[in-house]
């Protein structure tokens, strides 16, 4: 006999086998417990989980000896054909092979006749949004009014492609993606019944790869097994799968947070040379630190979080041990810099850059510590009128604890200082960069700019270009200072300096030219010498002034 495959052989054949879908078994078999099932129902809902399966059983309940039923027996002669695909009438059909007018108008002729030996006969049809405009419409009539032994039941992944004349004549049940742990659970049973040895790792990995498809995650277990036999390892299904390893992904998290930056190029490092997507596994760190932020926020949070049981037991403890303006602020700088790494030409350049920043970066203080902090400094000073704080400091610096000094260099207000050449000119390309994680256009126009200087708050900058690159600098004068601000550590105000190229003056004299030609063919009595001649004006000279060479 060939092979069956998982998604097949463990296909549920009742309404409580279906895993996740509840709010639709219940409805349905509330539906027939009462007498109240519709003749049209429609199941939505993505890829593999439980469209066809549902409306199978459903056609068993419906179609059973012992029914109808809110289970189906499995074992009379209309519960075994349908589950075996060869029922007499119960006809299951293709909508995207299937979907001209001429093969609905057949399917609507052959309604008028009986079912062979069933309750009703049933047309369950996959993909139903592939059919024609013209199919549809000569559906219409017989779906609103079929016939007593008739019953439709449509499955599709699209809804929104239906027209909603056909919407409107039917039930709708909107299935849902299947949660990662109900997909291990399920995987977990399986691989019990067929003897099969592997771990929760490697079926969470399986479970995230499906995105909410059990029949995906079956399809690739199905691989998985056959590829590593009887023991199959999470490095067997990473490797199969070209999927990024998530213990990889979950030391580099732990790595940022110790500021280990050693720790961070070396993971970089492995990952890139076992050929891993690079986009991939930033997106997957990604993900990582916004389940850190959430599960941040308590247990209670948990449900936000679609991990197997284990993994999230994980990262709770590492989100525990973690501030929570630090988790923010890294989430924060990674969903900004995600444009780096998509459209960098060196992907794993961009990577470390982002990293080694985040590694380097100290935590933010929240307020209240900083308020406290302050405090302290406050008390600090005043228990000694005599000195003043410069030399207050210099004093007896050594009689305060390192934490406590540190305080009084946290909470000094920030002077106006000048920058020299060197830090000026790195400060201005880090600032064009955070610039650009915003505003990519603008990032350009900061990088062809030159600072000149910074002095007492003011920060000097030549802007070559034309007219159009100053005012688009000037229109964003709150952003830049903002950020120009957060770089250097001081309040800046931005001073621009044109420096228009001789092109641009050319132009601007050649409008001006301009614009006086029209000012003199405007003029009344140029008009009237027209009109009293019926003249016709072939040239306009513009007399220069003989000293400065403008227009008048």
């Amino acid at each position: 006999m060939a092979y069956l495959v998982f998604a097949r052989k463990y296909r549920p054949q009742t309404f409580a086998q279906v895993v996740k879908q509840e709010h639709v078994t219940r409805t349905l078999q509330n539906a027939i417990e009462a007498g109240r099932l519709a003749h049209a129902i429609l199941f939505a809902g993505p890829r593999g989980t439980g469209k066809t399966t549902i409306a199978r059983i459903l056609a068993k309940a419906v179609n059973c000896e012992q029914g109808p039923a809110i289970e189906p027996c499995n074992q009379c002669r209309s519960c075994r054909e349908i589950t075996d695909g060869g029922a007499a009438d119960v006809f299951e059909i293709d909508g995207a092979s299937n979907n001209s007018v001429e093969q609905v108008r057949e399917l609507r002729d052959n309604l008028q006749y009986m079912p062979a030996h069933s309750r009703r006969k049933i047309y369950i049809i996959d993909e139903v949004h592939m059919l024609s405009g013209a199919a549809f419409n000569a559906l219409l009539k017989t779906l609103e009014e079929p016939p007593q032994h008739v019953m439709f039941m449509f499955a599709t992944t699209e809804p929104h492609k239906i027209p909603i004349t056909i919407l409107s004549r039917c039930q709708r049940h909107d299935l849902r993606r299947i949660e990662t742990q109900a997909i291990v659970d399920r995987m977990a049973w399986i691989c019990h019944q067929e003897q099969i040895n592997i771990d929760d790792s490697s079926l969470g990995t399986i479970a995230r790869c499906a995105d909410g498809s059990l029949r995906d995650a079956l399809s690739l277990l199905d691989q998985v097994i056959a590829s590593a036999r009887d023991q199959v390892s999470l490095a067997d299904i990473t490797r199969m799968l070209a999927m990024t390893d998530s213990r990889m992904v979950k030391k580099m998290a732990a790595a940022v947070l110790a500021n280990d930056i050693k720790q961070v190029l070396r993971i970089v490092e492995e990952i890139y040379s076992m050929g891993d997507d690079l986009q991939r596994f930033y997106l997957e760190l990604t993900t990582v630190f916004r389940h850190l932020n959430v599960l941040r926020l308590g247990k209670d949070a948990r449900s936000l979080v679609d991990l197997p049981d284990d993994e999230a037991r994980k990262l709770e403890e590492l989100a525990a041990s973690v501030d929570a303006t630090r988790l923010q602020q890294i989430f924060d700088t990674l969903v900004r810099s995600e444009a780096m790494v998509k459209l960098a030409i060196q992907p794993r350049l961009a990577l470390e850059m982002i990293l080694v920043r985040l590694a380097q970066t100290p935590p933010v203080l929240p307020i209240e510590t900083l308020i406290t902090k302050i405090e302290q400094v406050r008390k600090s000073l005043a228990s000694s009128p005599a000195t003043g704080p410069a030399e207050h400091r210099e004093k007896s610096g050594s009689r305060f604890a390192p934490s406590v000094q540190n305080s009084i260099e946290d909470a000094r207000p920030v002077e106006h200082f000048s920058l020299n050449p060197a830090k000026l000119l790195a400060s201005w390309k880090e600032l064009a960069n955070n610039v650009s994680q915003q505003k990519p256009s603008l990032g350009v126009l900061l990088q062809k700019s030159k600072p000149l200087d910074f002095r007492q708050g003011e920060l000097s900058v030549e802007v070559a270009g034309n007219g159009f690159t100053v005012k688009s600098i000037e229109k964003s004068r709150a952003l830049i200072e903002d950020l120009a601000g957060k770089v250097i550590g001081s309040p800046v105000k931005l001073r621009i300096k044109a420096n228009i190229t001789p092109a641009e003056e050319k132009r601007k004299q050649k409008a001006a030219l301009e614009r006086s030609k029209q000012k003199a063919l405007g003029h009344t009595l140029v008009t009237d010498a027209l009109e009293i001649f019926n003249g016709k004006i072939y040239d306009v000279r513009i007399k220069q002034r003989e000293t400065g060479g403008k227009n008048p």
